[in-house]
């Protein structure tokens, strides 16, 4: 136990999840960055790591969050997606402490012009995939930094490097000031039964991983709704709430994709620049309109996926803002309107095969640290092309490179959206002309 007390502590600042990088368009998984390179290279220099959603905790973070910004031996903060908060912990932590602080980020991070004088290293992330290499070199590169830090004594905070005569706070005087606050704020009946610990963020998100991966939505959806709960401005959350209940299909799949609109309605989808939002927003519409068959949520599917296809070339949204446009094209009264929808549709497929092929070709040059279906639903969106294009030799050819990379709901739920695709084209407006 003694040892234990002993060992150094790193707190990670950072942001969770996948994250938008607005500068470059691109997500970043930014738990592949911590698991992968940050956590490992701490533990291998020898000290505890911990990140905010580690921390179990009563009510608000930001007793926890600030005790570790002022005490950590050491506090690393991944900038990556100029992430606000990251930002905003790391101006708190040069101001507390001299020294002891390392800046990490992405290649492609744009620096602010107040941290242009910074040492930030630098690492490369392949977006929602990892380089093994690459992990292992910047793992080396960021062990040593941490070694290195611990046993230095200038200052890299430049706070107390251009204020010479500035003094950091002294802990003994925050610890009992802060003693002092909590007791003043609570009344003595509330002291005794003080509010329990939430459970920490990542065992919950463990959790919901392993539910989803058993299909078991419903489960997943409690433990979101206590995340949202803990974190109700976390939009990664937010989405996946989303997700999980219109998944759901509780109590019915009519009323849970009204559950889940109303849930996803709070990040304001059609205003957000995020294409995961815009993805569900689509997904979630497009559904309602199999079961109402309104006109008003296939076009509202159809502004939803073009907006997240057009942001980022993402080819998730792309591929599906296609395939509605064919809908809507079957469902024409003017030939004019259903020949515009269904020349645009054919003209995007051929943009979204340039885009897949450059993302697979990539994805090839990466050897990643997990398992990732990246490679599946790419393969699956150039099949659903080729298809919507007339090419079905081109897309079986597709379908069976995609066949190492996919799950037996991957297949199902690819093979279902080419088969409706087939039946649409089968009535194509430029019949006769």
């Amino acid at each position: 136990m003694a040892e234990e007390q002993q060992q150094k502590t790193c707190f990670v600042v950072m942001g969770f999840g996948v994250k938008t990088d607005y500068h470059t368009s691109r997500d970043l998984d930014l738990d592949k960055s911590y698991k992968y390179i940050i956590k490992t290279a701490v533990e291998d220099a020898g000290l505890k790591c911990i990140r905010a959603d580690e921390i179990p905790h009563a009510g608000t973070i930001d007793v926890p969050m600030f005790e570790q910004l002022l005490r950590a031996d050491v506090v690393l903060a991944d900038l990556s997606t100029s992430n606000c908060n990251a930002i905003y912990e790391l101006g708190v932590r040069h101001a507390l402490r001299p020294r002891t602080t390392i800046i990490i980020a992405e290649e492609q991070f744009a620096n602010p012009f107040d941290v242009n004088h910074i040492l930030i290293r630098r690492y490369r992330h392949d977006g929602k995939v990892l380089d093994i290499e690459e992990v292992d070199r910047f793992r080396k590169v960021l062990k040593q930094a941490i070694i290195d830090v611990v046993n230095a004594e200038r200052n890299d905070s430049p706070v107390y490097t251009y204020l010479n005569n500035l003094e950091p706070p002294e802990e003994h005087i925050v610890t009992s000031a802060k003693a002092s606050d909590s007791v003043s704020a609570l009344a003595p009946e509330a002291a005794v039964a003080a509010e329990p610990a939430n459970p920490a963020v990542s065992v919950l998100l463990q959790q919901v991983t392993e539910a989803k991966k058993n299909s078991d939505f419903l489960m997943a959806k409690g433990l979101l709704t206590t995340l949202h709960n803990i974190s109700p401005r976390q939009s990664q959350w937010v989405q996946q709430l989303a997700l999980v209940t219109y998944k759901a299909k509780y109590p019915d799949p009519h009323a849970a994709l009204l559950e889940a609109k109303q849930i996803l309605q709070t990040l304001q989808p059609m205003a957000s620049n995020n294409a995961e939002t815009l993805g569900i927003w689509g997904a979630i519409h497009k559904r309602l309109f199999d079961i109402t068959h309104d006109q008003t949520d296939l076009d509202t599917a159809i502004g939803a996926y073009e907006k997240g296809y057009r942001l980022q070339n993402d080819h998730y949204n792309g591929i599906n803002w296609a395939f509605l446009l064919n809908v809507r094209a079957s469902l024409a009264q003017d030939k004019a309107e259903a020949i515009t929808d269904f020349m645009l549709a054919r003209r995007t497929r051929q943009d979204i095969l340039k885009i897949a092929d450059a993302k697979f070709a990539e994805l090839q040059t990466i050897k990643d640290v997990e398992d990732d279906d990246d490679r599946y639903w790419v393969l699956a969106t150039k099949a659903e092309a080729w298809v919507g294009l007339g090419n079905d030799a081109e897309a079986e050819k597709c379908l069976q490179q995609a066949k190492p990379y996919s799950e037996y709901w991957m297949c199902e739920s690819t093979n279902q959206q080419i088969d409706a695709l087939k039946q649409l084209l089968q009535n194509s407006p430029l019949e006769g002309l």
